[in-house]
């Protein structure tokens, strides 16, 4: 399997599987203090993890072009997005709740599309269309209940939002240092939430809370991101964000056999309509032509097809290194996605 895939499936059941536990929580910690809690144990986590990684402080290695990317990603991603969904659990059961952050994959690759020009196809536009479907079907209100649930699958749309303007903006710098990108994210949006928590009355929980949410932070959120950042390097937003749509019914499934929840017969029709528009996504193939135009940037790499650049002094072909280099004009046809080297029109 190719490994930017399979950095996406793992980064997906993390995430899916820290909803079930957030939504457990919830009672604990007011929302904007339990989503800063849960960037903060991400943020710890992968900053000390960088630090014994490169037995010291390194520089993150962006240039001043991308720090806009990362600072909109912050924003959005790590500050916003969370806060919406805390909030939206409140009105939400989490088995639904996970099924409605399938909406992230749409909203990520329709930007992709429209904004950031990303390529697509017939196939990945009808697998969109159905967990779109989906979405619509778990966000009817039914019996009396409708009134309360209401502000639940509205507000779990907006973190979506948020999380796909992040992940858009992420992919500009996904060439980076994954660690410093994911655990900067985490240190400057959990301290900035936790913050706007206490000055706004939160008081913090016990002891035994606040190390339960920044672990269930550190999975769910700080590793997740890291391996989410290396997909995006090798697969571009839109399908990285289709391959983690998985996370829902990760999520959705450990709320079901863990929790008690109850599982309805629209649920299972969206569970139905979201799985089918996964499946299109997974079984894709884009093969073409194509041109590569000279470009130069800095990322961790072997030589391959793509990289066959001269190193000064000796070096092994085979051995994973990173440094600055160029790549000229090519022209070939193989089978690929829009990574870091494939961003050509269609």
């Amino acid at each position: 399997m190719n490994g930017s895939i399979l950095c996406a499936l793992i980064a997906a059941v993390l995430f899916g599987a820290s909803t079930p536990f957030a939504k457990m929580l919830i009672g604990e910690c007011p929302p904007i203090l339990l989503a800063g809690l849960l960037y903060l144990g991400s943020g710890l986590g992968l900053t000390i993890a960088r630090a014994v990684r490169d037995k010291g402080w390194k520089p993150s290695g962006l240039t001043p072009g991308e720090w806009p990317w990362l600072i909109g990603a912050v924003l959005f991603g790590g500050i916003l997005g969370p806060i919406a969904l805390m909030f939206g659990l409140l009105f939400t059961g989490a088995a639904t709740a996970s099924l409605l952050l399938n909406l992230e994959t749409v909203l990520t690759a329709v930007l992709a599309w429209v904004v950031f020009k990303e390529n697509t196809d017939r196939r990945i536009v009808a697998g969109m269309l159905a967990i779109v479907a989906g979405g619509i079907v778990l966000s009817v209100p039914s019996g009396d209940s409708g009134a309360l649930n209401a502000p639940g699958p509205v507000l779990i749309a907006i973190a979506c939002l948020c999380w796909a303007i992040d992940n858009n903006l992420t992919r500009k710098v996904s060439a980076s240092d994954s660690l410093f990108i994911a655990g900067s994210k985490g240190l400057i949006a959990g301290s900035v939430s936790c913050l706007l928590a206490l000055l706004t009355g939160a008081q913090l929980p016990a002891w035994g809370v606040i190390l339960s949410v920044m672990t269930i932070g550190l999975l769910g959120y700080g590793i997740s991101l890291v391996l989410f950042v290396l997909a995006l390097r090798g697969l571009g937003s839109a399908r990285t964000g289709a391959y983690f749509s998985i996370a829902p019914f990760v999520g959705a499934a450990i709320s079901i056999a863990v929790f008690g929840d109850t599982a309805s017969g629209m649920f299972w029709l969206a569970a139905m309509l979201m799985a089918f528009g996964v499946w299109l996504h997974l079984t894709e193939n884009h093969e073409h032509a194509h041109t590569h135009e000279p470009l130069e940037h800095s990322h961790r790499h072997t030589h391959d097809e793509h990289h066959q650049h001269a190193h000064e002094g000796p070096w092994n072909s085979e051995v994973p290194h990173e440094h600055r280099h160029s790549h000229v004009a090519t022209r070939h046809r193989h089978a690929h996605f829009p990574d870091i080297h494939h961003q050509h029109p269609h």
